[in-house]
């Protein structure tokens, strides 16, 4: 009964990340509505800030603390079947997606694009978007399970930071 019992809370429970996170040191991405600005910390420091693109209205981006799921090299644009790499692609060259979802089913993530002059503006349909080459210094620092904090605040990084526990 016992090893039944330990196999079935195992099966329940994640077997990573475990403990509360992020953790100091972990990565984590903290992407700021009202600066559309998005910081990388890792190692308990901010390690670099990046501008972003996000929601045309408030509400488009959505608010919380999201779990990085899937990654993904030159994305394929399901909505108007684009291949990856195509030129026309809107996701650019990388996707990091987290587990947010609109009532749509519609899923969300931090990717590149094709309109480099998008960035630092209110445009999106709600991803937050980076220049291809800025997600592509990003992307492969970001592991499956790395916390995404998404606000609108006049908090610096700084404070986020220590409020989330990702710095000191």
């Amino acid at each position: 009964m016992m090893p039944l019992l330990f196999a079935f809370f195992l099966f329940l429970s994640p077997l990573w990340p475990l403990g509360d996170n992020p953790r100091l040191g972990d990565p984590m991405i903290i992407v700021n509505k009202q600066t559309n600005q998005l910081a990388f910390i890792r190692h308990g420091k901010i390690e670099r800030i990046y501008r972003v693109a996000t929601g045309k209205t408030n509400a488009l981006t959505p608010e919380g603390l999201f779990t990085v799921t899937v990654k993904a090299i030159n994305p394929y644009y399901r909505k108007k079947n684009i291949p990856g790499g195509a030129p026309n692609n809107p996701l650019g060259t990388r996707w990091i997606g987290f587990d947010a979802r609109g009532t749509d089913g519609r899923t969300y993530g931090i990717h590149g694009t094709n309109r480099p002059s998008s960035i630092g503006r209110y445009i999106t349909e709600g991803c937050v978007r980076m220049h291809n080459r800025d997600v592509e210094v990003l992307y492969p620092n970001v592991p499956l399970g790395t916390k995404v904090a998404i606000v609108k605040t006049n908090e610096s990084f700084q404070q986020l930071g220590k409020k989330y526990g990702a710095l000191k």
